[in-house]
């Protein structure tokens, strides 16, 4: 089952970066991408960042320079209709952008014979004809502590927050102040965290979060103050350390890394991240969040 697994995550990835290839000047939706990788949109970036090496929108926007510095060789087209090809409306944002890629700007690149881009983790680069040599997908690494759990559905209370994740903080003040001025807030109180959206994909002011408190039978809902149940079924759990702006990292080993290799798949609905420590009481670096990825029951 295990290795049946990883060869299916492999080809589903496999398809999305063919299909990539195929649509590199389309503006797609995440969902889009994941409808070809057959993954739900709640995991599919995550999945991706850890097989590949880099996010959805990294890997795009590489293989769009790759894809320039191929013209600049080639063909005799300006370098300002190269760069807007590439996505890019002025010269000097491409400039900037294919110097970090190839170490060098585009009119030295196009007189050097010599010249080459710098290759990507996972060896896929663009070429003409849409193949692949050498891809490397990064299935495996170092080995991290993963837990399944079965997880009891939770009645919280929550408030939904649209815009940056780094803003977040807003949604929880309001949320507490409610609870606590009402003598809600105990021992036994569970502070977790459901992130809809990726922010590599999503913009800034349309990324969704639920700041959410567990909250007794009897509870009701008021005002911004909503009410709903999460939980419920088999989980894959890891214990991230550190800055809550580092958790892509953790999620990106879970779900692209160990996932594959678990034998299990994800069910389509969000993520949940389990507080463990106050931030407004905590160094950054002691931060501990448990990451609960929903899993498919085990056949």
């Amino acid at each position: 089952m295990k290795n049946s697994t990883y060869q299916l995550y492999t080809e589903r990835i496999l398809k999305v970066l063919i299909f990539i290839q195929k649509n590199l000047d389309e503006e797609l939706s995440l969902d889009a991408y994941a409808r070809v990788a057959h993954f739900s949109p709640y995991h599919f970036h995550r999945i991706f960042r850890g097989m590949v090496g880099e996010s959805l929108h990294e890997h795009i926007r590489r293989l769009r320079l790759e894809r320039a510095a191929t013209r600049l060789k080639r063909t005799r087209r300006s370098i300002i209709e190269i760069a807007l090809e590439a996505g890019y409306n002025t010269h000097e944002a491409f400039t900037r952008a294919f110097r970090a890629l190839c170490g060098c700007s585009p009119s030295h690149y196009r007189r050097d014979r010599s010249a080459a881009g710098t290759p990507g983790s996972s060896g896929v680069h663009y070429r003409e004809d849409g193949s692949f040599h050498n891809l490397q997908l990064r299935v495996g690494g170092e080995p991290m502590e993963v837990r399944i759990e079965h997880v009891a559905p939770l009645r919280v209370a929550f408030v939904r927050h649209v815009g940056p994740y780094n803003e977040v903080e807003t949604a929880w003040e309001r949320l507490c102040m409610h609870l606590g001025k009402d003598g809600l807030l105990g021992p036994g109180t569970r502070f977790i965290g459901i992130c809809y959206d990726d922010p590599e994909v999503t913009a800034p002011e349309k990324i969704r979060y639920d700041a959410c408190v567990t909250v007794d039978p009897d509870f009701v809902a008021a005002g911004e103050i909503g009410v709903q149940t999460i939980g419920g079924g088999e989980y894959a759990v890891t214990t991230h350390l550190g800055p809550y702006s580092n958790l892509g990292q953790t999620y990106a080993k879970l779900l692209g890394q160990w996932l594959p290799r678990s034998g299990r798949e994800l069910r389509s609905e969000p993520s949940l991240e389990f507080y463990l420590n106050a931030p407004e009481s905590t160094d950054p670096e002691d931060l501990i969040t448990d990451i609960y990825a929903p899993l498919e029951p085990a056949t």
